[in-house]
């Protein structure tokens, strides 16, 4: 083992004083900050949680690396304070310069033991960028910002890149609370403490407009409203004019508009912060996505206003959408996919115990396969895509349609007027099915068979009520194909069409 420290006899007398080590000096330079065990901050918490939506992590922290332990200075989307030490993945990252990337920790032989991953949280997919500070002339790094899942991910070199630049801005914000810090300490020169108030307006400018981010206030006394430049960013309007309460509401369509009302009425009279994300139109009639946070500002005991930030998340928002909407459609239809409907389904089972009317209808193309092998599956996806556009049809009124699998299809009918006279409109349905389909050099000839079932005594669950309308598509199938048949609880008679 190297020697920790090292030291020259001049003299026989003479005290020997170990000289700083490197982590010395860092824990040095992290001490003089007085961010450790510090309160919440906006800005930190703001640039963790445009972290983790940047990145559609679940989990984003701001850490510090103490002597013996991690300290988060601000987190999103975990409720974990700190850590010893030497189970923190950001002590790892502070050893480097670049970004530390674990794809999966129950794979990486520096993790796989490690209490967090093997326990609660369970860490599987790690990132971190180390944080630096300037001190002597010399750079520390003294934490990270990271971002934690629970399921193993890839990063590009692209996203290890963004993180870099989030965490060059929180370097910016450290520095610049530092710098407001040491002004306030030697206040005794005005000119120099205006220098470093400007210099910080400066940083949280550039917060703002990288972020999409920006700040306001609603004073409770007259209602005035007053906002940083990055709300009249979201807003596009040019900084200067100084909008009520009434007026920054119109921006809002109606239902959301009273979703914000809603929630500053609360915060005013419970004291409880509040954060919503809602519909947006800018001045200049562009509809965006805002997620907007806010808190009361207490003086002497007395709530005077409310603060918060304000954010456009249009890009996040759309792609969770699109996301969403992949993982529920069916690829080829555009209809709903089995996922999707089973969830449906299960919504529609527990609104019928409310006596809401339904009914599971379940349909098989007949001779599907012989029409894949003799005109290719590029003609039978033709007439798939086709069965859903017809399942979507007009007279069926809002009926949610699904394709299972292959060349099963379900409709769940929930219109009252479709319900009572199902067996109509599965005859009509029927029709529609029998329908040839063009396909791109031929009229293939198309037809299905139906079996259907409502819920009732002994038909009460998702697998009961399949069962009974499998069994009545069964029954059917072996009347005859392109024939329905209706499920009926045993002792009633059947129903045929």
């Amino acid at each position: 083992m190297p020697c920790t420290y090292c030291a020259v006899m001049t003299a026989p007398t003479d005290t020997l004083f170990p000289a700083p080590t490197e982590e010395d000096r860092r824990l040095s330079a992290l001490h003089a900050l007085g961010l450790l065990d510090s309160e919440p901050e906006g800005a930190f918490d703001a640039l963790v949680a445009l972290t983790a939506t940047r990145f559609d992590c679940p989990v984003s922290m701001l850490t510090l690396i103490d002597r013996n332990r991690q300290w988060i200075k601000a987190k999103f989307g975990t409720d974990l304070e700190e850590t010893s030490r030497d189970v923190a993945f950001c002590d790892h990252t502070i050893r480097g310069d670049a970004p530390l990337v674990v794809t999966d920790a129950a794979l990486d032989p520096r993790f796989a033991d490690n209490p967090l991953v093997v326990g609660d949280p369970q860490i599987r997919f790690y990132a971190g960028a180390p944080i630096h500070v300037a001190d002597g002339g010399e750079r520390h790094a003294i934490g990270a910002i990271c971002l934690i899942d629970d399921k193993p991910r890839e990063m590009t070199a692209e996203q290890a890149e963004t993180l870099t630049h989030i965490a060059t801005v929180i370097e910016a914000l450290i520095a610049a609370r530092r710098a407001a810090l040491e002004a306030v300490s030697i206040a005794e020169s005005a000119q120099a403490q205006s220098r470093v108030l400007r210099r910080q307006e400066r940083v949280f400018r550039q917060v703002e407009r990288m972020s999409m981010i920006g700040s306001w206030r609603l004073d409770l006394g007259d209602e005035s409203v007053t906002w940083s430049d990055g709300v009249y960013r979201i807003h596009e309007l040019e900084p200067g004019t100084s909008p009520d309460l009434l007026s920054a509401l119109d921006f809002y369509p109606p239902h959301d508009r009273a979703t914000i009302s809603d929630a500053l009425t609360g915060t005013i009279e419970s004291g409880a912060p509040y954060e919503v994300e809602v519909d947006f139109i800018t001045a200049k009639g562009k509809r965006r996505r805002v997620r907007s946070r806010g808190e009361l500002e207490v003086e002497n005991g007395r709530a005077v206003a409310v603060i918060g930030v304000f954010q456009d998340v249009t890009d996040r928002y759309r792609v969770e959408r699109k996301l969403r909407e992949s993982a529920s459609t069916d690829e080829v239809t555009r209809i709903a996919n089995r996922a999707e409907f089973n969830r449906v389904l299960e919504a529609e089972l527990q609104a019928a115990r409310r006596g809401k009317p339904v009914v599971l209808v379940l349909i098989d193309l007949d001779h599907f396969k012989t029409t894949n092998d003799t005109y290719g599956h590029m003609a039978g996806d033709d007439v798939l895509r086709a069965i859903g556009q017809r399942l979507r049809a007009p007279f069926l009124n809002g009926s949610f349609a699904a394709r299972l699998g292959g060349d099963e299809f379900a409709l769940l009918l929930t219109d009252p007027e479709l319900v009572a006279d199902a067996p109509a409109t599965i005859a009509r349905l029927l029709e529609l099915l029998r329908t040839p389909v063009q396909s791109k050099d031929d009229l293939l000839a198309v037809s299905g068979t139906i079996g259907s079932a409502r819920p009732g005594p002994g038909v009460d669950t998702v697998g009961e009520l399949m069962h009974a309308a499998d069994i009545a598509l069964y029954t059917a199938k072996r009347a005859r194909r392109g024939t329905a048949h209706a499920f009926v609880a045993p002792g009633v008679a059947a129903v045929n069409r």
